[in-house]
């Protein structure tokens, strides 16, 4: 009787999910080469190069669950490692020692130099210029004190108070400063900042610094910024290169001229008007557009509501008291009135009155000819709204004003110098909302050094990157192939987010069937075209072996 053998087959299951897009993206940017390239790799000191921990920690970015860099190796555990990051590379090897060393290596090279030639490879491959630049800014805020309170260190962002977009001036924070570009969403440029920068003048060392190496690198012709950038400092850095850039409200010359053209622009009953002259400030000729917006009309109107409920509220609450207060003379009476008139903005008192009230020593009523020991006076009236103030704050809430030094419209027209500003503004609040969603790595910095807070700045806008370069390309393939994929309510969409594209990659897995073989599962037709068209290396990331 012949005995047979018993062959035990191990299996293991891996969450693919979107990683094999994400780690496909960051191949077709080249972004593993770039880095590995461009920083000499210590293989005695590393088992793991630089550029593949860069690529390790946008995985983690991109993953949305909330954890920190020192829970790397957990996060990749169920994750098929050797597929998304190199053969030989194990979980285990992304530690927080390895990652640390990465982002001390990327602040020796020089964060903002690094990033850039990365930017610069990667739009080459994607085929892509930036006609268009969009300039803004944003923060983070931090945890623990940094060098908040230490003598600044050349070369090295101090983490410290400073105006917070986050509405939080209590805690410490970092500035980063990018630069996007205005086809696909790309950071082009990025820059960490001390958290008490001022936006007017790191734009105006961001023109000075980078406008020619950003021309020559990436074909930017026209740079478009917020108000921080509309100075005299600022525009004449910029010199005769074309800028365009909204004109801060508090500038007399703009609130004269929305308060001259606002009416007549909403009496047109479009959508969007607007109307341009020509004007010199700053001793530059400049076109300036007033853009009057219907629908930032409603939003003004609704805001203008609530504050006018809630101002009415307390102050309707505060003349009450006004009115019940005793005054020794009719002098305090109307300076207190006057006081209280000065803190009126929507409001005015109407029909007001200083009234004398007589008083006496003895109890009970008083006979008709008794003579009143003293007087007290007491103000009465009636509050009331300003009607022309409130529609004077809609009509100026309502518009903007865009200025550029461009004076020929057949070279850059008023509707283009509008969309240019929209769109691009648009792109870039998207990626600094992206790069602060709570799910993002980087909802609060956690690392133990400003130099590896730097560091990771550029990582974060490296996850930002990847995910703007891989919409846009899933968009352009769909456009292109004339082909859709389904939205979250089943219907055709040619142009989905990113974010719902790894919602629907949520689920599929990789089988490791003893050694060699290996089978993807839960790919539908949906997933199997767009990895199509998206080209062979994301297919092969998906694909079956063995």
């Amino acid at each position: 009787m012949s005995s047979k053998e018993t062959i035990s087959t191990q299996y293991a299951s891996y969450n693919l999910d979107h990683f094999g897009m994400v780690a496909g993206m960051v191949d077709e940017l080249g972004i593993v080469e770039t880095i590995d390239t461009l920083i000499v790799q210590d293989f005695d000191q590393r088992l793991v190069s630089v550029g593949t921990l860069v690529k390790a920690m946008i995985l983690n970015g991109l993953g949305y669950i909330n954890r920190t860099l020192y829970l790397m190796p957990d996060f990749f555990r169920d994750k098929p490692v050797e597929r998304l990051l190199g053969q030989g590379i194990t979980a285990e090897q992304l530690n927080d020692d390895a990652l640390g060393r990465a982002l001390d290596s990327i602040f020796d090279y020089g964060v903002e130099s690094l990033y850039s030639q990365v930017a610069a490879s990667a739009m080459n491959r994607l085929g892509l210029l930036c006609p268009e630049g969009h300039l803004d800014s944003t923060s983070f805020h931090t945890d623990g004190k940094y060098n908040s309170e230490a003598e600044s260190t050349e070369g090295v962002i101090q983490i410290t108070k400073g105006y917070s977009r986050d509405h939080r001036p209590d805690l410490n924070q970092v500035v980063l400063q990018m630069i996007t570009d205005g086809q696909a969403g790309i950071p082009i440029l990025m820059q960490p900042l001390s958290g008490n920068n001022s936006d007017q003048n790191s734009f105006r060392a961001t023109v000075d610094e980078h406008i020619k190496h950003l021309n020559a690198d990436f074909g930017m012709k026209l740079i478009v910024a917020d108000s921080a950038l509309f100075n005299e400092k600022s525009l004449a850095k910029l010199g005769r290169f074309p800028w365009v850039s909204r004109v801060p409200e508090t500038i007399t010359a703009a609130k004269e001229l929305i308060k001259a053209t606002a009416e007549a622009l909403m009496q047109t009953g479009q959508e969007q008007a607007h109307c341009s002259l020509g004007v010199v400030y700053a001793k530059i000729k400049q076109r300036w557009l007033v853009v009057y917006s219907e629908a930032a009309r409603h939003r003004v109107q609704k805001t203008l509501c609530r504050q006018h409920l809630k101002q009415s509220s307390a102050k309707l609450k505060a003349f009450d008291q006004l009115c019940r207060q005793s005054f020794n003379c009719t002098e305090d009476a109307q300076a207190a009135l006057a006081k209280f008139e000065k803190g009126l903005s929507l409001m005015f008192v109407s029909e007001s009155q200083i009234k004398q009230i007589p008083q006496y020593k003895d109890k009970g009523r008083p006979r008709k000819d008794q003579t009143p020991d003293s007087y007290i006076y007491q103000i009465e009236g009636q509050l009331a709204c300003k009607p022309d103030v409130h529609n004077q704050k809609l009509l100026q809430k309502s518009c903007f004003i865009l200025a550029t030094n461009q004076l020929d419209e057949l070279s850059l027209s008023d509707a283009y110098l509008i969309e240019a500003y929209k769109k691009d503004q648009q792109k870039v609040e998207r990626g600094f909302r992206f790069l602060k969603d709570p799910r993002f790595m980087a909802s609060t910095l956690f690392l133990k050094s400003p130099t590896r807070i730097m560091a990771l700045m550029m990582v974060m806008t490296l996850c930002l990157m990847v995910y703007a370069a891989l919409e846009w390309r899933i968009r352009q393939s769909l456009k292109e192939s004339q082909k859709t994929f389904p939205s979250q309510q089943a219907v055709a969409n040619n142009k989905p987010t990113a974010r719902w594209v790894f919602q629907c990659f949520s689920g599929i897995h990789l089988l490791k069937i003893g050694e060699g073989h290996a089978r993807v599962l839960n790919l539908n037709k949906h997933h199997r075209s767009l990895l199509t068209l998206l080209g062979k290396q994301y297919v092969a990331i998906y694909a079956d072996t063995g």
